[in-house]
């Protein structure tokens, strides 16, 4: 709830004076917390009186939930990740619609979710924050329960000499009903959360669940070490895997489809020591294709991408580490040049998204379809366009850049660190240096930063030992010329320390970690007739950087300072995604 609102529940109520008020409010912004959580630390005013306050003048009832058993079937109309995010929880269900309990009732933009998501009509009660914590608690007290409801009655550590025993008694215990809701919950809150993976790991006595948010792993919950079986088991069943393989990794698929989201899972089960690991990656079917300016580019590296994939023929390579949204890059290129008078074929490891009118092929190397012989096949289609997932080999290589020399155009990936070093890597793999030179329209490298949390943003200046630290890694007076030339800021030398730069202070909207979702930072080497004479040279790395940056081209260093400085990103996040 904003402050001033706080302010004039506060007044209009007469619950605190003036002055008590005021020195709240200074000490607030000195702590640098919010009013209402200064208040009842500092024993201003009681817990329930302040919320029976708010819910008053909101015109909602208040309700203390703390001696108040909620079914399950009704907790888990909401899930349990949306429900701590929001601070809401569901906790009874009558003929009329729903009754949820909030501390936040001016979150008005979640319960249009809650009622579009149940297709019910809520009732808002207002309810206080140690109350609502402990009827969140009540999730986990369900999850335990279904535990021992899973392991009551069957002992799972025995070892079967039966393999046939063994697979049916796993496919009965994959469809136990705790086991289904405890699957359906792992992957229900990994699509609230937006994560990119699940792992679920066993350990000698736990079972670890970990979602890939952002770029970042972050546990999510530890179950019983019983429960392993019967969860691999259920989610071999969804892939249509083997369930009584356990001695070597297989890979597998499935789709969940609602009226909210279709997701495709990809998974992956591995035997480890303790069991067998099973790694699922999220792909969203119903994401819009991001557009160019969403991508996050600058105003010039934009232009020049442009200028480049409409150029008939050429090679257009992304590059950067696994994770880093290559793939997404050139998505999002071939949406634009998706239209009927042209012929694109992709052959990708794997296809990540459907794109209608676009002709997608899956390399499979047991029986030998490889990116090679998939390419080569792709060049007797009569393609206009064409997309290799990744040059992974020098065959691959060769090809693609004969295709792009004989009037096709080529999008690919390659796994270098930035755009210069693809260069001689592309001549690693015996591609001669005038094809190189010849076919290569740009070379554009990134990484994914995450974004600040636009909910707890605040700024800050660098105090004289963050910029001696940054001056360790970072070339900061190129880094101000162009910020300069870019009319970021006035002039190249501004101190560095009269400038401001921002950080998530951590809120409920984003998990307490200050970022929330993420952004490319990019750099784009185009190849002009100057850097392809150097290509021809053999010119090495450095050399060929050096003539890059005087054609003007912005590093990647250069365009996360300039999104750190414009608060769409941190300093820290440009310092971890280029220096690790």
């Amino acid at each position: 709830m904003k402050d001033a609102a706080l302010v004039t529940i506060l007044q209009s109520s007469g619950l605190v004076d003036d002055a008590s008020l005021q020195e709240a409010k200074t000490k607030a912004q000195e702590n640098k917390t919010p009013l209402i959580k200064q208040l009842l630390d500092g024993n201003v005013v009681s817990e329930n009186i302040l919320y029976e306050a708010i819910a008053h003048y909101f015109n909602h009832e208040f309700i203390d939930l703390r001696k108040q058993t909620i079914r399950k079937d009704i907790l888990s109309a909401l899930p349990e990740a949306m429900a701590q995010a929001q601070q809401v929880v569901v906790f009874d269900k009558t003929s009329t619609g729903l009754k949820i309990a909030t501390t936040q009732p001016d979150n008005l933009q979640v319960f249009e979710f809650i009622k579009k998501k149940t297709d019910l009509p809520i009732q808002i009660f207002v309810t206080t924050p140690s109350s609502l914590k402990e009827a969140l608690n009540q999730y986990h007290k369900g999850l335990s329960a279904e535990f021992k409801e899973i392991t009551a009655d069957k002992e799972q550590t025995k070892e079967k000499e039966n393999n046939e025993d063994e697979g049916k008694d796993l496919k009965d215990l994959a469809q136990d009903l705790p086991i289904v809701r405890i699957v359906d919950s792992i992957l229900e809150y990994a699509i609230f959360e937006s994560a990119s993976d699940i792992h679920i790991e066993p350990s000698d006595k736990e079972v670890g669940v970990r979602y890939r948010i952002d770029g970042r792993l972050k546990e999510v919950m530890r179950l019983p070490k019983k429960v392993a079986p019967g969860i691999i088991a259920r989610i071999k069943i969804l892939s249509s895997l083997k369930i009584d393989e356990h001695r070597l990794p297989q890979d597998g698929r499935f789709k969940i489809s609602t009226k909210d989201y279709k997701v495709a899972f990809r998974v992956s089960i591995l035997p480890v020591f303790d069991g067998e690991k099973a790694v699922l990656r999220l792909l969203d079917e119903g994401a819009q294709v991001l557009t160019m300016e969403q991508l996050g580019l600058q105003s010039k590296p934009l232009e020049i991408l442009k200028r480049n994939f409409l150029k008939p023929h050429g090679m257009i390579l992304v590059t950067g580490p696994t994770g880093s949204g290559k793939t997404t890059t050139l998505y999002t290129i071939l949406n634009i040049l998706n239209k009927p008078e042209v012929n694109i074929s992709t052959v990708e490891d794997p296809i990540e998204y459907r794109m209608p009118r676009i002709n997608q092929s899956q390399v499979n190397p047991k029986i030998g379809f490889t990116f090679a012989g998939g390419l080569r096949s792709l060049l007797r289609q009569d393609p206009n366009i064409i997309m290799v997932g990744e040059i992974r080999d020098n065959e691959t290589a060769e090809i693609a850049a004969n295709a792009a020399m004989t009037g096709h155009l080529v999008l690919s990936t390659l796994h270098t660190n930035d755009a210069v070093t693809a260069l001689p890597r592309l001549s690693e793999m015996d591609v001669p240096s005038f094809l190189i030179a010849s076919t290569t329209n740009i070379i554009m490298a990134q990484r994914l930063v995450r974004k600040i949390c636009l909910h707890c943003i605040q700024s800050y200046t660098l105090n004289k030992s963050a910029i001696e630290e940054l001056r360790k890694h970072f070339d900061l007076d190129a880094i101000l010329e162009m910020m300069a030339k870019e009319k970021i800021i006035m002039d190249s030398k501004t101190p560095i320390n009269s400038l401001l730069f921002y950080r998530g202070k951590g809120c409920k909207q984003c998990g307490e970690s200050g970022y929330k979702g993420r952004v490319g930072i990019y750099e784009i080497l185009e190849v002009t007739h100057e850097i392809a004479q150097s290509i021809m040279g053999n010119a090495n790395a450095e050399d060929l950087r050096e003539k890059a940056k005087k054609q003007g081209m912005m590093t990647m260093v250069q365009d996360g300072f300039i999104k750190a400085k414009n608060g769409v990103t941190t300093l820290e996040e440009i310092l971890r995604v280029t220096q690790e």
